[in-house]
């Protein structure tokens, strides 16, 4: 062995005790959940790491802690360990309002909007981001709006739609705000600023990217290509921006009927899977680094109504290398199979045609998942087979993926506010 590595033998334990003693340290300073506290929950991607969750309702059904009015709209909820947060029109009002996790009490409410409403219904579409002691939220026709977690306090406020001479997408503002470094991201779909980006404390605009329409998904922060970046899902592409700048990092064509893209771009290993309905269909892009940008070569695609997977408005999960997700037929039609996909071959593993529709997300090997129909729904997150475990008719039902933490699944629809104790019985 040579001399060089064994005198630094002695210095590169010494560190590696050090760092691990660190790592402890802070891990040992972590909550024991990072909540729930943004649109498909803790990293944008539907899936949680709880466990000991139940396989089966009982005979009673889902146990309900609680059941609260709430209001109309398509928002989900965002949790932070005491506060349930959503967006609801009500009194002629788009408001945030802040329940009670415990007991659903509600704590406080604050308009943002007058209502909204178009042909695709009334109310606010987005979900809440809770961060760094504030709630951010985006209504229907656009308005970003930041407030204080605790009182509901309005901070800042900018009708970014309005304030870039644009107009809100046809079927309203359906974009949930993302948190990265201080900034606060949404898309806003106006030639010159597609993708926009405010400072969170200040409300000041950071940065303005792109010519793209808006199209209805959320951005996410993705790891893709070996670089960490905000990946957006426009009305015609997918794009990797520079958290930082908004600097283009790589653009990707996807153009379905009608601006249609309103999944969230999720990561495959070091690849960005993106999906769409309308008949249009999914692909798997791999990006190398170019330079100071990252070039997009397809690892796979399926396109066309021969599809293997055509996300409506549902983002699918990646559990162990096979995305679970819902296949809408043709253009936004009433006939959706719930699939699972083999991510690495783009193969078909299992499909349960008309499923129907709904929303779901992922915990402890298994989907829980909210349909139109108002039924809470749990399926085995299995590639051998589809395995309904149980179901049973909850709430009135709605578009709102379940939001989880800590054993407690939580639902909303236009008309409550609930939660159901999904722990298993110890």
């Amino acid at each position: 062995m040579p001399a060089s590595i064994v005198s630094r033998r002695p210095a590169v334990c010494l560190w590696l005790c050090i760092a691990f003693a660190l790592s402890n340290s802070l891990r040992a300073a972590e909550p024991a959940s990072q909540g729930w506290p943004q649109f498909l929950g803790p990293k944008r991607n539907g899936i949680s790491h709880e466990t000991d969750l139940i396989n089966e309702f009982g005979p009673q059904g889902p146990k309900v802690v609680w059941r609260v009015p709430g209001g109309i709209g398509m928002s989900g909820i965002a949790l932070d360990g005491r506060q349930a947060v959503t967006m609801l029109e009500r009194d002629g009002k788009q408001q945030v309002v802040a329940f009670q996790m415990s007991d659903g009490a509600e704590l406080w409410n604050q308009s943002v909007a007058d209502g909204y409403r178009n042909s695709m219904g009334a109310g606010p579409r987005a979900t809440p981001t809770i961060a760094d002691g504030a709630i951010f939220v985006f209504t229907g026709e656009g308005i970003l709006a930041a407030l204080d977690q605790a009182s509901g306090e309005l901070q800042w406020r900018h009708d970014v739609v309005n304030e870039f001479q644009g107009e809100p997408a046809m079927y309203g503002m359906a974009c949930s705000p993302l948190v990265v470094d201080g900034l606060v991201i949404v898309t806003a779909g106006v030639e010159g600023a597609s993708i926009v980006a405010y400072d969170a404390q200040t409300g000041r605009l950071a940065w303005k990217s792109g010519d793209d329409a808006a199209g209805y998904s959320s951005p996410a922060l993705l790891t893709a290509g070996g670089r960490r970046q905000v990946v957006a899902f426009t009305g015609g592409s997918a794009v990797g921006l520079e958290p930082s700048s908004g600097a283009e990092l790589w653009r990707y064509p996807f153009v379905p009927d009608f601006d249609c893209n309103i999944a969230t771009p999720i990561a495959v290993d070091d690849d960005v899977f993106i999906s769409s309905g309308e008949n249009h269909g999914c692909a798997r892009l791999t990006l190398e680094p170019h330079g100071d940008v990252l070039q997009v070569t397809e690892a796979w695609t399926s396109f066309g109504p021969t599809s293997v997977l055509r996300n409506e408005w549902q983002t699918s999960v990646l559990i162990d290398g096979y995305l679970y997700g819902m296949d809408n037929v043709g253009g936004a039609g009433p006939i959706t199979h719930l699939t699972c996909v083999d991510a690495n071959t783009r193969e078909r593993v299992w499909q349960q045609k008309r499923f129907g529709k709904g929303n779901l997300i992922a915990a402890d090997g298994k989907l829980f998942i909210a349909t139109l129909d108002g039924e809470l729904v749990i399926v085995r997150a299995t590639p051998d087979r589809f395995e309904e475990l149980s179901r049973a008719e909850v709430f009135a039902g709605g578009r709102q993926a379940p939001a989880l933490l800590d054993g407690r699944l939580y639902l909303r629809d236009s008309e409550e506010v609930l939660c159901i104790d999904i722990r298993a019985a110890r």
